[in-house]
């Protein structure tokens, strides 16, 4: 798997739009990089017209400009070494929604730097060594300027994980979520990791230029100082305080944003990336669509497509797709690659110093909830317990939890021999009191997915979720002994916590709806397929005929192993047709308990809240279960027909 995500990265290197721009422009033979051979030198008369408009140059003959070049547009620049000016004027750039402004130059010092058509340079200090494209603007700026060679934030050493190293991802512009997890974590693989560092290393070499570079459209405006940047077409820059060795990919439907008192060192941001509001951004990767704003830290740190820092501060982590952080909190060395969790106010994820080195990690599950003011102690592994809540204010001791869909509280009751430090869990509660949320956030996170280049999962049962509520069922079926509260050593994976009787009762129930609801959604539509291909003869063996089909085979599997082979289908689909009206029933119940919780607390709740029954989602939700339960009783219908 790792070297197939290397050849697909290798194909989309070789597909590059920007990489083949840098290589035009590295490459390039002719007397400018924007215009080829269609420039020619300053004619007399211009010169006089330009110094009379208040510009000044050491040597007019260094200085070339198109045919069709307009000098009136040009007033009080100074221009120094190699420069080439495009046709300034008759078009205007809109540098707000509803201002435009026409395009000029005016009080700028441009520097050994070309500048494209229609482009609006105006109270820039310095722009030395860069390619200004076609309609930017430059407007109020400190200096735009460029080393020797940029590499611009390409080719960064990433320690995610574990600070101190040993899962150094080396980064470049247009690494992939998948990729980057595989570098992380599969270290084992030695070949792989060598091949990786070869590709990057040549990525690296393919976008050194010797200057900095503002695509088509980029806007520049109110900015302290860029240098060593690579800034895309239609991003906006605005502003900023520093932007320093940084790649920026951006395009007109996906406009990336750098705004609002933020800073930007040794990164990229791909598009439709926002960095805002005073956030800070350090010897990072923000994939398409994540943010960082409200005075949010994010260093040394990989954030997954539609992810977001506010307020908090993220270090040495890697997280993956919808994590929402938008309180003060605090994730250090943590690996989250399927994201689609919650970082609550006051969650304090980083007990990576052991006293001797910064060197723990923690592994987190999908859809993992930290609630407020949390303190998590690394090592820590939760990646076998998705959508598993910490409740807040709980102090989590080191440790392994396998149980999905879990809370983890603090302790209920006090037990003689059992560490006070022990909290307690409750595998599977939030299938039976959250269902609500869940179901809620797999709708959500689908409308809101605004990435295009990684294809995202948003199916919360699905295979991989499902083996674990399996094993995690059949752990809390096989006790040896029944006693009324149990631990690590009685249940493998319940980490420092302890599980009382009850609890381990109503996991079991709670895991066992949900995989057998799990299994007959999929064997109605294995029906359905069957039906309409004209194949319903093949009914009465659809549980033991195997099929070249492995998503089904896993299915067929496991409708024996749970025992609901023993039904013929057409009573998995009754039986299927109950569970799914029970479901609706439960989401709303989840969202009913908040609202008789909140009326006995709040005097005037009905009044400000929304009932559960008028609650959008749920009534999606039945709108949703009872066209279903219609879609499953039709199929009965013709199954019935069939035998």
């Amino acid at each position: 798997m790792p070297h197939e995500l290397l050849t697909l990265a290798q194909q989309m290197r070789n597909a590059s739009d920007f990489l083949r721009f840098c290589a035009r422009c590295r490459d390039s033979a002719h007397q400018s990089r924007l215009f080829g051979q269609s420039v020619r030198p300053l004619n007399a008369g211009e010169i006089s017209l330009l110094e009379g408009r208040g510009n000044r140059c050491q040597d007019w003959s260094l200085v070339l400009v198109t045919h069709d070049f307009i000098p009136d547009n040009i007033s009080h620049c100074a221009f120094s070494g190699k420069c080439v000016i495009g046709k300034i004027g008759d078009t205007e750039i809109e540098i707000e929604p509803g201002v435009a402004l026409p395009s000029c130059m005016h009080n700028s010092t441009i520097i050994s730097s070309e500048i494209g058509n229609g482009c609006l340079i105006s109270s820039a200090h310095i722009v030395s060594h860069a390619l200004i494209c076609e309609r930017s603007a430059i407007i109020n700026c400190g200096s735009i300027t460029t080393g020797e060679e940029a590499s611009f934030g390409n080719g960064i050493e990433i320690a995610v994980g574990i600070e101190t190293g040993g899962r150094e991802v080396l980064s470049y512009a247009e690494l992939s979520l998948p990729l980057a997890i595989a570098v992380a974590m599969e270290r084992y693989d030695a070949e792989f990791l060598g091949e990786y560092e070869l590709f990057v290393r040549d990525y690296l070499e393919k976008c050194r230029l010797p200057f900095s570079v503002l695509q088509n459209n980029a806007i520049v405006k109110n900015t302290q100082q860029l240098r060593d940047c690579f800034i895309g077409q239609h991003a906006r820059i605005d502003g900023a305080v520093l932007l320093e060795n940084v790649t920026v990919l951006s395009s007109e439907d996906e406009p990336a944003e750098i705004s609002h008192g933020a800073i930007v060192r040794n990164s990229c941001i791909q598009w439709g990336g926002h960095v805002t509001t005073h956030a800070i951004v350090e010897s990072s990767l923000l994939l398409e669509h994540s943010h960082v704003e409200r005075h949010g830290k994010a260093a040394h740190s990989i954030i997954g497509p539609n992810s977001g820092v506010a307020e908090g501060e993220i270090t040495s982590s890697l997280v993956g797709p919808f994590v929402g952080f938008h309180h003060q909190a605090l994730l250090i060395a943590a690996l989250w690659p399927e994201g689609k969790g919650n970082v609550g106010y006051g969650a304090n994820v980083g007990s990576n110093h052991t006293g001797k080195a910064p060197d723990q990690e923690i592994i987190c599950g999908e859809g993992l909830f930290f609630g407020l003011g949390v303190n998590i102690k690394f090592p820590a592994d939760y990646s076998d317990s998705p959508y598993s809540i910490i409740a807040t204010g709980v102090n989590a001791l080191p440790q392994r939890v396998e149980f999905p869909f879990s809370l983890i509280n603090k302790p209920s009751i006090t037990y003689p021999g059992l560490s006070s430090a022990h909290n307690e869990i409750l595998p599977g509660w939030v299938l039976t009191h959250g269902i609500y949320a869940i179901m809620r956030n797999e709708n959500k996170f689908r409308r809101r997915n605004l990435a295009r280049r990684t294809g995202l999962v948003f199916e919360v049962f699905r295979p991989e979720i499902i083996d674990r509520m399996v094993i995690a069922r059949n752990r809390l079926k096989g006790v040896h002994e029944t006693k009324p509260v149990y631990i690590s050593g009685d249940i493998h994976g319940l980490g420092k916590n302890y599980l009382l009787e009850r609890n381990r009762k109503a996991g079991i129930d709670a895991y066992d709806y949900y995989i057998e609801y799990y299994l007959l959604r999929s064997l109605c539509e294995r029906i359905n397929r069957l039906v309409l291909q004209g194949e319903g003869n093949l009914l009465s063996e659809i549980y033991s005929r195997e099929t070249e089909d492995s998503d089904w085979e896993y299915v067929r599997k496991l409708l024996h192993d749970e025992g609901h082979a023993a039904r013929n289908p057409i009573e998995n689909l009754k039986r299927l047709a109950e569970m799914h009206e029970r479901v609706a029933h439960n989401i709303q119940l989840s969202k009913e308990r908040d609202d008789g919780r909140g009326a006995r607390i709040i005097p005037d709740y009905q009044y400000t809240h929304g009932a559960a029954k008028d609650d959008p989602f749920i009534i999606e939700t039945w709108e949703k279960m009872k066209s279903e339960i219609a879609r499953v009783h039709e199929l009965i219908r013709k199954c019935a027909h069939v035998s």
